[in-house]
């Protein structure tokens, strides 16, 4: 794909062991199939919108919809860069990073999902770990947020493991049920502090502007 009309198809993280890019049409069926075939286990929820308690057809398609929204919707004000994670060639997850008035505020917050059968390997911190890159050393972010649910110790731990520290908690909503969400902060000081992954960025001055940065 020449990114001409739309530069942020240009734009690659790499890690030791990843690849991170926003996924064009054949990239993205292959992103949806991952999530098709499950992120968690069917007894849990991680996530405070329950986008996987649905059929398995029904969550690819959501996904593949989605992420083409995030693009259709973007504004330098308010974006959403949902980038397909890919290990040794083959897409394993999603990481997002997005952000509302980054020109004013600075802040970027994440989320992200793994397929079942990519957990447990290091995979999410390394993402994450690409992104956080992204956002304090491309784009001059000044703080990043994050989230995650008390009963969902993999995230928590790729929070620590980055260096976040605790910000306080909330109460949501889910399925019906209030859930306890624990919410999380890193500076840029902490992020060189705690930074120990190493990234490339390639395709960013292109794209510069659509940040707001």
């Amino acid at each position: 794909m020449k990114p001409q009309h739309w530069p942020l198809y240009g734009l690659r993280l790499r890690t030791p062991r990843l690849e991170l890019r926003l996924p064009g049409l054949e990239l993205l069926d292959d992103l949806a199939s991952v999530a098709a075939e499950g992120v968690h286990a069917p007894d849990e929820m991680p996530f405070t919108v329950p986008w996987t308690a649905v059929p398995p057809e029904e969550r690819g398609k959501a996904v593949f919809q989605h992420v083409l929204s995030t693009i259709a919707d973007w504004s330098v004000r308010d974006w959403a860069l949902s980038l397909a994670v890919l290990h040794e060639g083959r897409v394993v997850g999603r990481q997002d990073l997005m952000a509302r008035d980054f020109a004013v505020t600075g802040q970027v917050s994440t989320g992200s999902w793994l397929g079942l059968a990519h957990q447990g390997r290091g995979i999410g911190t390394e993402m994450r770990a690409a992104v956080l890159h992204l956002a304090f050393a491309g784009l001059g972010a000044r703080t990043a947020v994050s989230a995650a649910m008390s009963d969902n110790p993999r995230s928590l731990g790729v929070s620590r493991r980055l260096g976040y520290l605790p910000d306080g908690t909330a109460v949501a909503a889910v399925r019906g049920a209030p859930v306890t969400v624990r919410r999380l902060r890193m500076d840029r000081a902490r992020w060189e502090e705690y930074r120990s992954v190493e990234v490339t960025v390639e395709g960013l001055d292109g794209c510069r502007a659509e940040f707001g940065a």
